[in-house]
């Protein structure tokens, strides 16, 4: 299939166009020649005709000549004639009855001022011109069929060509880029190979290597920064929990404080596993391991540990799979991206249900909730980004009100969604959202 995108065939139909466009014009050329041509060869035999009719027959009203030659003084001439004859040799169709049959031909004529007297001199065409009247003319005619065969040989052998020479231009003008790109899908090795070349394709080998050095460059520090940071907070964080759990050793089974003590080592080892996940996220999809993971078990967990959200509220949650069902991934990223989005249920539902539900294609996490207004929905998983008192309602122009607005109940940085979308990117697995008809939004991991 043609694809015209292609640089290569761009080429192509660029060099095809340009070839027609030449042909047409030599065309237009041998056309117009021609065209000339035979006008001044029809003019000077009729004005040779003209003299010898006068010489031999004086002053006659209309002067016939064969073959095909007829003169009239112009007020002798049809009115047809003398509506449309010129000093310039024209070219009209006539049609020839003869008997009971008839021929389409041309009929060639123009006026001449011989003095004080006007004629409208005229030719026809396809009679037989004898050699001894006016041989040029007759050469010509037999000349002009020859030169157009020709011509059309000629045409169709140079577009021949042309399509051949884009073929094999074109090869050679896409060779280097496809060298390049080659180049920049294996290493630098190749592609440095390439930036000593002078042509337009150097130049941009040139500057691919060094966005590649500058983005090379980049991913370091921000590896370095996150293995510094992860580095640096473990430590603090395995100090908490092992302070949290000396300090629960130390309290009364039936004290009240052991509450605080457990959630202080739940959130550290929490914190810990963010992390973990964080440092996952900084690596390369493709050197990651993925061992096989209960997607049941994870979804379960999640929402035991998320349940002191729903503390205060009426609200009911439940996990709903037919059998266990599982994937391969790494637990801390499906921990992560799963827990954000049972967190946000949990926290922007105020009464009624959170289901999550798991299939062989995809986990669901359908919500009663607040629901997102269509305003949010193109800052969906954008950073930092969250409902505001500024944010109007498309449906009619008004300022939300504050029990519309969710951050004056819910705290949070803006930063959940678009962690999850950055996690399905890195998986490869795909995140879509669509609001409930009766309030709420619907969540859909696809992993399959």
């Amino acid at each position: 299939m043609f694809n015209i995108d292609s640089i290569a065939n761009k080429f192509r139909l660029s060099y095809f166009i340009f070839a027609l466009l030449l042909c047409g014009a030599f065309v237009s050329i041998f056309l117009y020649a021609e065209s000339r041509i035979e006008q001044d060869l029809v003019k000077a035999r009729l004005l040779q005709q003209l003299d010898l009719s006068q010489e031999k027959y004086g002053d006659q009203p209309i002067y016939t000549a064969d073959p095909g030659i007829k003169i009239y003084r112009y007020d002798a001439a049809p009115a047809n004639l003398q509506a449309i004859a010129t000093d310039t040799v024209k070219e009209t169709a006539v049609t020839i009855h003869k008997g009971e049959s008839q021929t389409r031909t041309n009929l060639h004529l123009f006026a001449y001022q011989q003095g004080d007297q006007a004629y409208i001199l005229t030719y026809l065409e396809n009679n037989e011109i004898v050699m001894k009247n006016y041989p040029v003319l007759a050469i010509f005619e037999h000349l002009e069929d020859i030169f157009a065969d020709t011509l059309r040989v000629a045409v169709v052998l140079s577009l021949l060509i042309a399509a051949i020479f884009s073929q094999l231009s074109a090869k050679q003008i896409i060779k280097p880029l496809l060298d390049l790109k080659q180049a920049v899908e294996t290493d630098h090795k190749n592609l440095t190979e390439l930036t000593h070349l002078p042509s337009e394709v150097g130049v941009l080998a040139r500057a691919i290597d060094e966005k590649n050095h500058k983005l090379e460059q980049y991913l370091k520090r921000e590896q370095l920064f996150t293995g510094d940071v992860s580095h640096e907070l473990r430590t603090p964080l395995t100090i908490i929990m092992g302070a949290s759990e000396v300090l629960a050793s130390q309290l009364a089974a039936d004290s009240h404080l052991n509450e605080f003590t457990n959630r202080i080592s739940n959130t550290a080892k929490e914190t810990s596993e963010i992390i973990t996940a964080l440092l996952l996220l900084s690596r390369a999809p493709e050197k990651l391991d993925a061992p096989q993971t209960s997607i049941n078990s994870i979804a379960v967990a999640e929402v035991q540990r998320l349940n002191y959200l729903l503390r205060y509220k009426t609200v009911t949650c439940q996990v709903i799979a037919e059998q266990e069902y599982s994937a391969y991934v790494r637990p801390e990223l499906l921990k992560m991206a799963l827990g954000n989005l049972i967190k946000n249920a949990f926290q922007y539902t105020d009464d009624g249900e959170v289901i999550v539900t798991i299939d062989d294609q995809k986990i669901t996490v359908t919500d009663t909730g607040l629901g997102i207004p269509e305003v949010m929905m193109p800052l969906l998983y954008e950073r930092f980004e969250r409902l505001t008192h500024d944010y109007q309602d498309e449906g009619t122009g008004t300022t939300l009100s504050p029990e519309q607005d969710i951050n004056h109940k819910v705290e949070g940085s803006g930063l959940g969604l678009s962690i999850v979308q950055r996690i399905m990117s890195h998986m490869g697995w795909q995140l879509t959202h669509r609001a409930n008809s009766s309030g709420g939004s619907t969540f859909s991991i696809y992993y399959k």
